[in-house]
């Protein structure tokens, strides 16, 4: 096999995703890739470099680092609520939304957050597939994940449970224990900037 390429396994494993992560964000254009005359994708090294140096990149110095939300939930109605919140709390917050975990990596990649939110059941990769990529791919400490789920505990434990670091808030959402979350993450902002 040619060095510079890679088979879509093994792109999946230096990316910390699985396969088919790896696949789709092929189909959708993240990752170039081609075809084997049998039909296996090959991925070009330096496209997975080039994707995992994003990933990895700190914000530039000097330049004023403000909180980041990331909200991965893939219902309309949630993901208004929250803005709403958290726009009443007058937090200065830059808020990213994601209908996915897909898509919640790829804005992981992107811009990485302060401070994840996220929902477990959700179409195309779920909440604990991304929570095991994050964990995998980024330091424990960055980003803080909060689960808010309507998952039960005894659901959530046949789904394979998660890490005990990981508060989880029940749906309906309770404003008042978000708003503890937030600004007990704010407030370890403050204090490192």
């Amino acid at each position: 096999m040619n060095n510079a390429m890679l088979t879509t396994r093994e792109a999946a494993e230096r990316l910390g995703v699985s396969v088919r992560t790896v696949q789709l964000w092929v189909e959708q254009g993240l990752l170039a890739a081609w075809k084997t005359a049998g039909g296996h994708r090959r991925i070009p090294h330096e496209d997975v470099d080039r994707l995992l140096k994003r990933w990895n990149t700190p914000n530039p110095p000097n330049q004023p680092q403000v909180f980041r939300l990331l909200i991965v939930e893939d219902d309309l109605g949630m993901r208004k609520i929250y803005r709403s919140l958290i726009g009443e709390w007058g937090f200065d917050i830059e808020i990213i939304e994601a209908e996915d975990g897909f898509e919640g990596l790829i804005r992981l990649g992107d811009c990485p957050p302060d401070l994840l939110i996220t929902d477990l059941a959700m179409p195309n990769l779920d909440g604990f597939a991304l929570i095991r990529s994050v964990r995998r791919t980024l330091p424990t400490d960055k980003p803080h994940i909060l689960v808010v789920t309507a998952l039960s505990p005894e659901e959530i434990e046949e789904n394979g449970g998660l890490p005990e670091d990981i508060p989880v808030l029940q749906k309906p959402l309770e404003p008042k224990k978000l708003r503890q979350h937030i600004e007990e993450r704010l407030g370890e902002h403050a204090a490192t900037r």
